[in-house]
């Protein structure tokens, strides 16, 4: 088991093993190698790894390096439930242990979003966003396991994403209480497999939509709290995109912006949750140089370095602000591609120098 002493014997099989499986570049565990201390003057710094797709080891280590490189504390990253466990009790953590080692090696505190039902555990012609009781159940059976393997090297678990549009809430209509009886599972499980793990809420996607395909995420967010939600969660999760907006334009309820995560906090204040504390699990600027809700590049790089500085001069409650998206393995042609901190061949964006400079006092 990853974290026990083992003995050369024992890892050479390892590597036969990871060989024989096809995953090159073995990664030895924490047991071998010692975590590295965070270099960074500003940890608040934070980014969403985005290594679902990324297939090799080796690069996922250098992924993982060039964030701490860069001078981030935490890394979001995304594991699919549906990858993890593609049959009933089936597992396979080959891909998840190499992220999961990779980034305790390198001493990120690593934030993993856990959800995508897997084609088993819902109805034929369903979605990997279908949730009903049965894959509430299966989920928290789920995440105990994950937890449990997991709990010496990751204390920060987001259950689901962006459940208030339809995109990401598959079964039914969008509703706070419908989510908040998956949070509570996911709650109550997770704590049986690690009384110190921090539960996160779902980012909420930024949206002023009042309809079937979505619901305003302060509205979402009340009727959260309606239905008990303030006992299942540690730590609220949020997104704050701040598209053609500055970070200090200030918020209102008529417009999305990277401020808009002030409303989020009223909410919670409100409801007598003030004591938490939010992570800002996505967030960040694009500068394609088509898409309507761009900026420009000399942009993109000055508002994403005073967003990490408003976070930490203005917002004492937010305790990590993780821009989308440090790398993608491959080009995806389009606006995604200019989200990214790194091209796919790992070479680093004005965006990257700039925070690595701030983060770092270089």
């Amino acid at each position: 088991m990853v974290g026990e002493a083992s003995s050369p014997l024992k890892l050479s099989l390892a590597v036969v093993l990871l060989l024989f499986l096809g995953l090159t570049s073995y990664v030895p565990p924490p047991a071998v190698l010692a975590r590295l201390p965070l270099e960074t003057r500003h940890p608040i710094v934070s980014v969403h790894t985005r290594l679902t797709e990324e297939v090799e080891a080796r690069k996922i280590v250098r992924t993982l390096a060039l964030a701490g490189g860069m001078g981030a504390a935490w890394a979001v990253e995304y594991f699919p439930w549906a990858y993890i466990e593609p049959e009933k009790g089936r597992y396979d953590w080959r891909h998840a242990d190499l992220v999961v080692d990779a980034a305790y090696r390198q001493g990120l505190n690593l934030v993993a979003r856990v959800d995508y039902v897997p084609a088993w555990a819902r109805p034929k012609d369903s979605t990997s966003r279908y949730v009903d009781r049965q894959v509430v159940k299966d989920y928290g059976h789920f995440l105990f396991t994950f937890v449990n393997r997991y709990k010496d090297r990751v204390k920060h678990y987001i259950v689901w994403n962006e459940p208030n549009v339809a995109a990401e809430w598959g079964y039914g209509k969008i509703s706070g209480g419908a989510y908040t009886e998956l949070l509570k599972t996911a709650y109550e499980r997770a704590k049986q497999a690690d009384p110190e793990a921090r539960i996160v809420s779902a980012g909420l996607a930024p949206t002023l939509e009042k309809s079937d395909l979505g619901l305003d995420e302060l509205d979402y967010l009340q009727q959260m709290y309606d239905a008990g939600a303030k006992d299942y969660f540690d730590i609220l999760g949020a997104h704050a995109y701040g598209y053609k907006s500055p970070p200090d334009d200030p918020p209102a309820p008529d417009k999305i912006n990277f401020a808009r995560v002030e409303l989020l906090r009223q909410v919670m204040e409100r409801n007598g949750d003030g004591a938490k504390r939010v992570m800002i699990t996505e967030a960040g600027w694009n500068d394609h140089p088509r898409w309507t809700r761009a900026v420009r590049p000399g942009q993109r790089v000055e508002y994403t370095v005073r967003a990490y500085q408003k976070a930490e001069q203005d917002w004492p409650w937010v305790m990590a602000v993780a821009m989308w998206e440090f790398k993608l393995p491959r080009p995806a042609n389009n606006y995604n591609d200019y989200y990214t901190f790194l091209t796919p061949d790992f070479r680093p964006k004005a965006v990257y120098e700039a925070v690595k400079k701030w983060a770092k006092g270089e």
